[in-house]
């Protein structure tokens, strides 16, 4: 049975030219099922923030809710490398409360964690790599702090903006981001940084041209509805489809045709007789 995929197992498929493929997820079941077709990595993501418990930001999720579904995921997963997203608040603290959330989300099986590009991240991806924790970085649309620069639309579209996202990929790498996460840049700008960087790069709107893609699950499966990123494929409409089965399931209740005799468990004519008894001389 193959092991669990490594960081050195990512480094070789960029090395080779083989794209690495990544998916966001935040709970054992669709982690299991992911897991089986072969991802290479899961990231529980702090998006879970918006698609799972239906908060307006990320930056209002907290280091406890990262850990509860960190360890769901990882009770689902054999193969994946799974990470998870060092939330708003840790980061704010600083590179020891980003040391103890880290901790705390390794010990749930996570093999490494991801930090958005930010004011300070280089000292905070120091500290964790003295402790061997696996870092991956952000740059481009950070949503952890979209709101202060400049909203949540492309970055790097001037010369000016790309050289910079450049650097802060680069700088990345340097204080030893095993792969950096390129959001919502020009394909060309991405294309240019993946060349240039001995890591890889994984795309979510950035082009096909870097080492890897990853998307959310809910946007992949057509179950999250309230928005549509331009860079989010469905492969799927799992929304239309569960509306489609609880609406039957409503009416099968509705129409008592639901549960029928398959559904549901019997007692012998003798047992029951006694226990009519029962009741009726209770």
């Amino acid at each position: 049975m193959p092991g669990r995929v490594s960081v050195s197992d990512l480094q070789k498929k960029k090395e080779q030219g083989r794209k690495i493929t990544m998916v966001t997820s935040y709970g054992y079941s669709f982690a299991k099922l992911v897991d089986a077709c072969g991802m290479d990595v899961i990231l529980i993501g702090d998006s879970v923030a918006n698609v799972v418990m239906g908060l307006k930001t990320t930056r209002t999720v907290t280091v406890d809710e990262m850990v509860h579904h960190a360890a769901a995921v990882n009770r689902g997963v054999a193969r994946s490398l799974v990470a998870a997203d060092l939330p708003f608040s840790a980061v704010q603290g600083g590179p020891e409360m980003v040391l103890e959330a880290a901790r705390r989300l390794l010990n749930t099986g996570c093999d490494a964690v991801k930090i958005e590009w930010c004011d300070g991240c280089l000292e905070m991806i120091d500290r964790l790599r003295r402790e061997d924790i696996a870092v991956m970085g952000h740059v481009g649309l950070t949503p952890q702090t979209a709101e202060e620069t400049g909203g949540f639309k492309v970055r790097g579209k001037t010369a000016e903006a790309a050289h910079e996202i450049y650097q802060r990929a680069l700088e990345q790498q340097t204080h030893g981001c095993f792969a950096v996460v390129l959001e919502c840049i020009p394909d060309r700008v991405a294309s240019v940084i993946t060349k240039k960087l001995r890591v890889p790069t994984i795309g979510i709107g950035a082009g096909k041209e870097c080492d890897g893609q990853v998307l959310v699950l809910d946007d992949l499966l057509g179950l999250f509805e309230d928005y549509h990123p331009k860079f989010a494929k469905r492969y799927a409409q799992l929304a239309l489809e569960t509306k489609r089965a609880v609406t039957a399931y409503i009416h099968d209740v509705s129409s008592a045709s639901f549960p029928a005799k398959e559904h549901s468990f019997s007692i012998g004519d003798e047992d029951f007789e006694g226990f009519l008894g029962r009741i009726t001389s209770a």
